[in-house]
Formats: C-alpha cells, sequence, structure tokens
C-alpha cells in the first residue's frame, strides 16, 4: 500500500548518505517518487526532509529555506573534505589560539559573505561532481558563491594537546557549507580545520524534535500531510472556488502583495491546490497538486 502525499521528517543517522535514506523511505512508503530537501554528508546527522508522493514537488521550494545545525570544528588540522571522513593535509599546533582570536575569526564569517565550497562536493561541473574530479586527480577550482550565515556563535572550547574542539551553532541560508566555515575559520587563525561533527537541528519549520529515527519510521512510518505541510512552510493564500479551477488549469490570478517567494494557496475545502509566486501584479503556479 503506497502511503499519502506528504512530509517525512527523518532524523538521519551517521554513515548513511541521504539518498541512502531515500531508499529506505521508498521501502516503507510503498512508492519509488520519493526524494529530499537539502543534502546532508554521510557524518552528518539530524534533520532530512523527505518528500512521499506529490509532496515531492514541494521540495526544490523547501531547500532555500534557513537551516541550523550544531557543529564541532577541530582547529590544528586540516583535511580535503573539510571534515572527518577526509585525509589529512597539514597540521599545526592549536594550542595559541585564544577564544577571542576564534571568535575574530567566526565574526568575519558572519553576515552575507562569498563563501567558495569544498572540492569535494555534490556541486556539478561540465555534468560531473566535484567530489568525482577531485577523485580523479583533476580537482575543480569552485567560484565563491554569495550565503547568509545569520548566526555563527561559539558554544564551547575544549583544548586536547595540539588540537582544539570548537563547538558552533549556526543559522544559515540554503547552500551554506559548514565544512567550508570550518575550513575558513582555521586558514583564518593559520592552523586549519575540519569539522568533527554536524547535526543539522532545523530545516525552514521542520524542527529536530519533530524527526524520527529510521527505526521508529519502520516501527509506524509519520507523514506529515501535503496541506500541513505546506501551511508549515509558506504564506497561505485562500482560494475561492472560481480561483481553484482557475490554478489548477494554469491560469493567474491577481496578486495579493505576498511576495516573490513561494506562496500555498488552498481551495474553499482547504485542499493544497497550488504553489504561487507573484511576478507584477500577477501571481502565477509554480507548481499545481490538483487534477
Amino acid at each position: 500500500m503506497t502511503a499519502a502525499s506528504g512530509l517525512v521528517i527523518v532524523d538521519k543517522p551517521a554513515g548513511l548518505t541521504s539518498h541512502d535514506v531515500v531508499a529506505r523511505i521508498r521501502r516503507l512508503a510503498g512508492t519509488r517518487r520519493v526524494g529530499h530537501a537539502g543534502t546532508l554528508d554521510p557524518m552528518a546527522t539530524g534533520v532530512l526532509v523527505v518528500g512521499v508522493e506529490k509532496a515531492t514537488r514541494l521540495l526544490g521550494h523547501l531547500a532555500l529555506t534557513e537551516k541550523e545545525y550544531a557543529a564541532t570544528i577541530r582547529l590544528g588540522q586540516a583535511t580535503d573534505s573539510g571534515d572527518a571522513d577526509g585525509e589529512i593535509i597539514s597540521a599545526a599546533s592549536a594550542a595559541g589560539v585564544s577564544r577571542a582570536a576564534l571568535e575574530t575569526a567566526l565574526a568575519a564569517l558572519t553576515g552575507e559573505i562569498q563563501q567558495v565550497p569544498p572540492g569535494i562536493s555534490a556541486i556539478k561541473i561540465a555534468g560531473k561532481r566535484a567530489y568525482q574530479l577531485t577523485r580523479e586527480g583533476t580537482p575543480p577550482v569552485l567560484a565563491a558563491r554569495t550565503v547568509t550565515v545569520r548566526q555563527l556563535a561559539l558554544t564551547a572550547l575544549r583544548p586536547a594537546g595540539d588540537l582544539l574542539d570548537a563547538d558552533v551553532s549556526v543559522t544559515c541560508s540554503s547552500g551554506t557549507y559548514i565544512r567550508a566555515i570550518a575550513r575558513d575559520a582555521g586558514a583564518a587563525l593559520g592552523v586549519g580545520g575540519h569539522l568533527t561533527a554536524l547535526r543539522r537541528t532545523r530545516v525552514g519549520p521542520y524542527t529536530a524534535a519533530m524527526a524520527r529515527t529510521l527505526d521508529e519510521l519502520a516501527a509506524s512510518l509519520t507523514v506529515i500531510p501535503l496541506a500541513e505541510a505546506a501551511a508549515a512552510a509558506f504564506p497561505r493564500r485562500e482560494l475561492s472556488a472560481a480561483e481553484a479551477a482557475k490554478v489548477s488549469h494554469g491560469a493567474r490570478l491577481p496578486a495579493l502583495g505576498l511576495g516573490s517567494g513561494p506562496v500555498a494557496a488552498f481551495g474553499p475545502d482547504g485542499t493544497l491546490v497550488a504553489l504561487l509566486t507573484e511576478e507584477a501584479d500577477q501571481a502565477r503556479s509554480l507548481a499545481v497538486f490538483v487534477p
């Protein structure tokens, strides 16, 4: 029996790829129409938003929402991947790094910044993933991207000989690499840095408290219904029966000044009809969910 359309909020374990999680949910939901929003690296844990059936059409828009992380940066070693799964490529004692110096380095990585993604990443270059090119011995030169780090707070410091572990909390825009923050903070301090732990605690409105482990989901697959999921993530627009009919056939509606971001449009019976975006004085469909 195929699960109903909706979102599954998974607490991803370490050691699995995001695609591994999707494969598990496909089996549990009884459908291949499953996808995820916002990839987590195998080492990372925490909130992975998975869409089932029609909810897969929400995922591209959910991936653009703000995210929160708890991370541990190890200063004193740099790795080729920026995390503990990579090979150490340099080492320098971090014993002399002060809290004030680290906070200054983190402050420089806060706000709207230009960030170069890690070479070992899933970014596509001429049809190939960056990590594939790196492993083939031709690491790509990746261009810096504009990302927003709204908060980057130091929460704990733990010296360990020549190494210094720093726990940080991060609130950031989509597309931000926490591995790159670790790399750049370590480089700024002259000692190198990489991630030893990363947990995503929030994707948009979906928090770690809402997430379920794969074992819990195997016992009872918890699916947030499509309409409820959209209402939680996007501004809401109520449609009349006539407007709902128009939107379901691709027609445009007058804009209501709700902004260019996705707006969830609901019919009189509470059904999610479409995601809309406003351009000038018109609202057009990004995705339609009813026949």
